[in-house]
């Protein structure tokens, strides 16, 4: 199916969306690791093509689709602090750190104890970010790295508007979802 979805430059965006939901589904599990394996055979492709080769693409939306959860989830636990525990909001410094560097499994966490609600949350703003990134013509040369890569990424700009854009989303969504919680965590800001 992404082999069909990604011969077809007119579906590109939705490519990217469903390269998104793929990542942050199960974050490190058997779709993400699927998504991500599409673009790193991609990218061997690719590698002696210049400028926007599909395959670039596709690797540049799987890598900001999975940076989004960890950071996502990161900037909930700092905009509203009371729907998370002391433990949640402790894994939420960590995860900084692991959404810059694409380690979408920083996320885990916050899942385990909420998937009702983390999950969609951030399988929304990936694929905001995923099609996003696909419609900027954001590309990527490395399999894995992150903000650290940027000297292999084309279109800085793009891979920031995506990768906020989807950060914020999900954030949102997150925080959205959480405060419609019957009874929402009420622990002690430290």
């Amino acid at each position: 199916g992404l082999n069909s979805l990604g011969s077809n430059p007119g579906l590109a965006i939705v490519l990217g969306i469903v390269l998104g939901l793929m990542m942050a589904f199960d974050m490190g599990g058997p779709l993400n690791k699927t998504a991500y394996a599409f673009a790193t055979a991609g990218l061997g492709a690719a590698a002696t093509a210049t400028g926007n080769a599909p395959e670039l693409k596709v690797m540049a939306s799987v890598m900001l689709a999975g940076m989004v959860p960890p950071l996502a989830l990161a900037l909930a636990t700092v905009v509203r602090p009371r729907l998370f525990t002391v433990q949640e909001r402790e894994n939420g410094k960590a995860a900084w750190a692991m959404g810059a560097s694409f380690i979408t499994e920083g996320a885990i966490p916050f899942a385990a104890a909420d998937p009702l609600r983390v999950i969609p949350a951030i399988m929304l703003g990936s694929a905001v970010t995923g099609g996003l990134s696909q419609a900027l013509d954001v590309t990527l040369r490395a399999p894995h790295g992150g903000i650290f890569v940027l000297f292999a990424v084309g279109n800085i700009t793009g891979f920031l508007i995506a990768l906020v854009a989807g950060t914020l989303v999900a954030a949102a969504a997150v925080v959205g979802l959480k405060s419609m919680a019957s009874k929402p965590v009420v622990a002690p800001v430290a």
